[in-house]
Parts: structure tokens; sequence; C-alpha cells
């Protein structure tokens, strides 16, 4: 990677919500300083990851989703060897002790409650991208 590939660089995000305001809202916040994916299922998800060459650097992924839940597109996410290392942000909308166990066992690193703020979905996305480049160096 040339100099000035390296300045252009973003971070690519996937995010996962079949609600189409959440991924505008994730869009407009988030596009200034990161490549933005949005996908409204978790199949769609799924299918992006399969067909892309370049993975994701995170995944913002919505709990409850028709079709697919996030649950499920985690576990198949987590399954795949090329993407088992994502680091994944759960979007949901309730706080239940049984699926935070469930997504924890699954590796997350953390939850967004919804509805969030911008500049608190900013600054989750901003400590989480500070924390894996901190683990790239130990």
């Amino acid at each position: 990677m040339n100099q000035t590939e390296r300045r252009s660089y973003k971070k690519r995000i996937l995010a996962v919500d079949d609600t189409a305001i959440i991924l505008t809202r994730i869009s407009n916040t988030l596009g200034d300083n990161y490549e933005v994916v949005t996908v409204n299922s978790g199949i769609r998800a799924l299918k992006y990851l399969k067909q892309e060459k370049e993975k994701p650097d995170l995944i913002l992924l919505d709990i409850q989703m028709e079709q697919k839940d996030g649950i499920e597109t985690l576990e198949e996410i987590r399954a795949m060897k090329e993407f088992a290392d994502i680091p994944v942000v759960m979007l949901t909308g309730v706080e239940d002790k049984d699926i935070v166990l469930k997504t924890a066992k699954l590796g997350i690193c953390g939850y967004i409650l919804k509805p969030f703020s911008s500049e608190d979905l900013l600054n989750r996305i901003r400590q989480i991208f500070r924390h894996e480049k901190k683990k790239d160096v130990e």
C-alpha cells in the first residue's frame, strides 16, 4: 500500500438492520469517517460477506430481524474462518439477559442500545477501533 492509498483508506463498516431509518442514520453518522456498507437482513449480510473480496473492519448487527435474526447471522459469521475474527457490535432495542449471554459467547465486542445518538454511535465505533489497534500492537 503506497502513501496515497494509506491516506485515503477508510475502515469499512458493514451495518445490518431491517429498519431503513436506522441504516440511513448509521450511514449519515459514520459516512464521513468510514466506508459504510448497509444491508437490510442477515441473509443479505452473509451473501455480501461471501461475495466481497475485502472483509469489513467492523460489523454493526441488529439482533431482532425477520427471516434470520442477528444471533443466527452472527453464528454463521463466526463459523466462516475468514470472517470469524471481525469485531461485531450488536444493535438492540431491548436489554435481555439471555441474549446478552448468548451473544457474549459468540465473541461480540459490545452493544449499542437503540435509539442511539449519533455522537454515542461515533464515539463507540472510535473506541472499538482504538481497542482493536491496541490488540494488534500487543
